[in-house]
């Protein structure tokens, strides 16, 4: 079985041509880093955090993390963090997926050992209604141009409902027995302000700038490479960074795999595009190595 693309006609265009323009675009943005990836894969990174909303909104924060995956070495699997917005358990894919790029193959050997190395199910319902790993994968395909035919994913959705600690130890173990050379996938937005996310702290007139602060803090904690303070600031800030489980573990995984630092790539809102503050949406671009 394939899992095929929910949001494709949405938050991206749902034909090769359009959408491979769009994320040209996305490139060229005056958000975005203005120059398509280098042919040279010099690199080493570990992982990056990328946005997953629409791609007029999103797609510059996703090309700058995405430029930094085409420069950097080919993996044998990228493990792709995303959340439920719906509300589903931690869960993993053993489903080739679909965009209209065309085919992706999913590493079923990683996360089959995955899965005996934890508590995580396989749930292919979970998967199909959930956009935070598929608005990704365009972006992936497009940066990997170059290994299209040997491009693998292990899709993992990450809740609340096992520690993020156990989760990280669980794909190091598995990572370490399958004997994979990885790159991790880290989905997430930050801020949601406004009525439309029943988040409003500060008045509309200090949006931008309260929006910018918040986020800001939170990159800094991601920054230090430390998930327990990262999510301690989530806690005390009530921050609406939608994906604040799986960048937790995304963090320890990389730590334990030897990062050093977090790089902020660069950083927006929703609000700098639509000139519309009153409900907005930060993204960010964040390298990991």
């Amino acid at each position: 079985m394939t899992r095929k693309p929910i949001v494709a006609g949405m938050f991206y265009a749902d034909n090769f041509n359009e959408l491979d323009s769009q994320i040209n675009d996305s490139f060229n943005s005056k958000f975005g880093p203005w120059a398509l990836p280098l042919s040279k894969r010099t690199k080493n990174i570990l992982g990056i955090i990328a946005p997953h909303a629409g791609y007029p909104y999103s797609g510059p924060a996703a090309a700058w993390a995405y430029k930094e995956i085409a420069e950097s070495k080919f993996p044998n699997t990228y493990i792709m963090l995303g959340l439920s917005h719906s509300g589903y358990p931690s869960c993993v894919s053993l489903e080739d997926w679909e965009t209209p790029f065309g085919p992706i193959k999913t590493d079923i050997e990683f996360n089959r050992t995955l899965m005996a190395n934890s508590s995580l199910k396989q749930n292919e319902e979970a998967h199909a209604q959930e956009h935070s790993i598929e608005v990704q994968l365009p972006f992936l395909q497009f940066a990997s141009k170059d290994h299209l035919k040997e491009l693998k994913i292990a899709p993992i959705i990450i809740s609340e409902d096992i520690p993020y600690e156990d989760i990280a130890k669980a794909i190091v173990k598995t990572i370490e027995q399958t004997r994979r050379k990885v790159t991790i996938i880290i989905s997430s937005d930050f801020t949601h302000y406004g009525m439309n996310y029943g988040f409003f702290p500060f008045h509309i007139e200090d949006a931008k700038e309260r929006m910018y602060k918040l986020d800001k803090e939170a990159i800094e904690n991601i920054k230090s490479l430390d998930p327990k303070k990262f999510l301690n600031y989530i806690e005390k800030t009530g921050a609406t960074i939608c994906g604040r489980t799986p960048i937790a573990a995304g963090i320890a995984i990389c730590k334990i795999l030897g990062a050093k630092k977090a790089e902020l790539l660069n950083y927006y809102t929703s609000g700098d595009i639509s000139k519309d503050y009153s409900s907005a949406v930060g993204y960010a671009a964040i390298s990991i190595g």
